[in-house]
């Protein structure tokens, strides 16, 4: 068997993003060396007692949770309660989390963790504002050439925003952070909403979670509070889950398909500040710098979730 691939997972759960977390937990394809915490759909402080309470519910208190930066690089922090709920979990009741958070600061847990593996061997997978990971690579250039890969969910081009009429939330709240990452020059491969609308949480889909005991129960609760703002919001049969894909294509990449393409991060307009400006079609002379994903095999995307989180 090919060795699990070294992940650093990026998070500020948000329900998408506890499922996602679960996904990499339940996968022998990845080795989650650590989660971080970013300020974003509710404060770091919120974030970082979510991302060890999902730990938990997925039987694994081992996993090492850092709490990262508590406010974007430039401006005032933006969170989103409206659809994640005042703890950013809500949905279902759990308990508070018995595993320790760790003393070290998650900006320093990345730049330890990039110099001490060696180099080319470690992914980041940000499912959040990217603030932490700017802020290492700002912090710490050297790393930058040590990072394997960046899979992220953020951004759109067909769906343009879902926090303003030209952004999407995760790159709306830190441009200056998207800014940094993606003129790194690191392989960057984005999810944006374009990926995750075609992934929508139907009750057909979500029937296989009835049968998986308390884990099952947990991502049921989640889901229901989640998808109802998405659902009136859109007018769809469900709504879009979106942090999921960034550990799908760590584990089968061939569900998507995209365009390797440039895409610049808009920091000054008022107007469209957070915008991924995604030179889909190439009418630009500016040189690609991320692969951008348009589409996703959402049947067999479920299905991976579906076996997967019923071996927690």
């Amino acid at each position: 068997m090919t060795q699990p691939r070294k992940i650093i997972i990026d998070t500020d759960p948000g329900q998408d993003d506890a499922v996602a977390i679960l996904l990499a937990l339940a996968s022998p394809e990845v080795d989650v060396l650590g989660i971080t915490a970013v300020a974003g759909n509710v404060p770091v402080a919120l974030t970082a007692k979510n991302a060890r309470k999902v730990c938990e519910v997925a039987g694994r208190p081992d996993v090492l949770v850092y709490a990262g930066c508590e406010k974007p690089m430039a401006h005032t922090l933006v969170t989103a309660e409206h659809v994640h709920g005042v703890s950013g979990l809500d949905g279902i009741e759990l308990p508070d989390p018995k595993m320790p958070l760790q003393d070290q600061h998650g900006v320093d847990f990345i730049i330890d963790t990039l110099r001490a593996e060696p180099s080319g061997t470690v992914t980041l997978c940000p499912m959040g504002p990217l603030t932490n990971i700017a802020t290492a690579f700002e912090r710490a250039p050297d790393i930058i050439a040590r990072v394997q890969e960046i899979v992220l969910m953020g951004g759109a081009y067909f769906e343009v925003g879902n926090i303003t009429p030209a952004a999407e939330f995760n790159i709306y709240v830190d441009p200056e952070a998207a800014e940094i990452v993606f003129k790194s020059g690191v392989k960057l491969v984005v999810m944006p909403l374009d990926v995750t609308h075609k992934a929508l949480v139907t009750q057909e889909r979500l029937d296989p979670f009835k049968a998986m005991g308390h884990v099952g129960d947990v991502v049921l609760g989640w889901m229901d509070f989640f998808e109802r703002f998405d659902i009136e919001k859109y007018g769809s049969a469900g709504g879009p889950l979106h942090d999921p894909t960034v550990i799908a294509y760590l584990i089968n990449p061939d569900m998507f398909s995209g365009r390797f393409i440039n895409v610049e991060i808009e920091t000054k307009s008022e107007l469209t500040r957070g915008m991924t400006v995604a030179d889909w079609w190439g009418v630009t002379d500016r040189a690609p710098n991320a692969m951008f994903m348009g589409d996703i095999d959402a049947d067999a995307f479920f299905d991976l979730l579906n076996q997967r989180i019923a071996t927690l």
